[in-house]
């Protein structure tokens, strides 16, 4: 198996991009990774492994480029390339901490949707206060979406959580207002109806005060809420942090109840760290492409990297497409 990364994707790149891969490689025997980006930089962390090759570009998209432009007019960007090795078969799958717009829109048109796929879902993994952590999508593809989009990430999510995450018959939940039936707006009413006619175990509506309780496995909703109930979540879990943070070093009573606490605390932050569950797939498209987490460092990398060859063995893209190309066949019948 081999997987593409963008070398020069990231705030950390490439350092901390080449000493996870490093990591990945060494963990999996079978794996074989292309690092596309700057060389020179590249290799001032890399010590010829052979199990890594390193395709040279100095050109790429940056934060402040504009997604699809940057896509269309920078064919050498090292973004551009690693999709384009994916495309072309030299990889399985592919990896990217940089721009996430211009990863969707290079996933789009250079790898292409699943057909029967309307729009491909930005799906992360986040934690439960159990541990297990619960998928999230869509959290910005999309912006508008319409009641088959959702329909469709319900799908794509449950097939993702049960031959990834082996969990069997993961509960499928839709983002609402409200937890009775019949709520929420146009879009909510109609994805509920639709879900509930899909080939996995929708469990309803479900509130974003829930979602770190664990109350479903996977969360539908639409790409603008998506993203608002994510940067809450992260914005939340920081805030907090800061504030434990000022509250235990702010006398010397408070700071030996810190060390006392030390490990706790840890184990606490360990259980939130987003770099333990990976990056963000890009569901619906030809190939598995993983958005990686802008300020990753080499365990997110790796996870990432474990992520994707998780996808890649249990062939999750084949299972939404034979999944997707069945429910457009029933849709056709009735």
């Amino acid at each position: 198996m081999r997987i593409a990364i963008d070398a020069m994707g990231g705030d950390h790149a490439p350092k901390e991009i080449v000493r996870g891969a490093i990591k990945a490689v060494d963990q999996f025997d079978h794996l074989k990774i292309t690092l596309i980006g700057d060389e020179e930089k590249i290799q001032k962390y890399l010590s010829n492994h052979p199990s890594i090759e390193v395709i040279h570009t100095d050109e790429v998209i940056s934060s402040n480029d504009e997604p699809v432009k940057a896509v269309r007019k920078k064919k050498n960007a090292s973004m551009v390339l690693m999709a384009n090795y994916v495309k072309e078969g030299h990889a399985d799958a592919c990896i990217s901490a940089g721009n996430t717009g211009a990863l969707m829109s290079t996933g789009l048109f250079v790898i292409g949707r699943i057909k029967g796929i309307d729009r491909p879902a930005l799906s992360p993994t986040l934690p439960t206060v159990n541990g297990d952590g619960f998928l999230l999508l869509d959290v910005g593809a999309n912006v508008d979406s319409k009641p088959q989009h959702l329909q469709q990430y319900g799908v794509m999510g449950s097939i993702y959580m049960e031959k990834v995450r082996n969990i069997q018959r993961p509960r499928v939940g839709l983002l609402n207002v409200g937890t009775e039936n019949g709520k929420g707006n146009d879009l909510t009413k109609k994805a509920y109806e639709l879900l509930e006619q899909s080939p996995i175990n929708f469990i309803g509506n479900v509130e974003a005060r829930d979602l770190l309780d664990g109350a479903a496995d996977v969360v539908v909703t639409d790409g603008f809420s998506g993203n608002v109930a994510l940067k809450t979540v992260e914005g939340t879990a920081l805030t907090l942090f800061s504030m434990l943070k000022d509250t235990f070093m702010s006398n010397t009573k408070t700071k030996i109840a810190a060390m006392l606490a030390k490990k706790d605390l840890r184990g606490l932050k360990d259980k939130l760290d987003y770099s333990e569950y990976g990056g963000a797939g890009l569901f619906g498209l030809r190939a598995p492409v993983i958005k990686a987490h802008g300020s990753s460092n080499q365990q997110a990398i790796y996870s990432a990297i474990q992520q994707a060859v998780n996808i890649v063995e249990t062939n999750v893209v084949d299972k939404i497409a034979m999944e997707i190309k069945e429910l457009e066949e029933k849709k056709e019948e009735a």
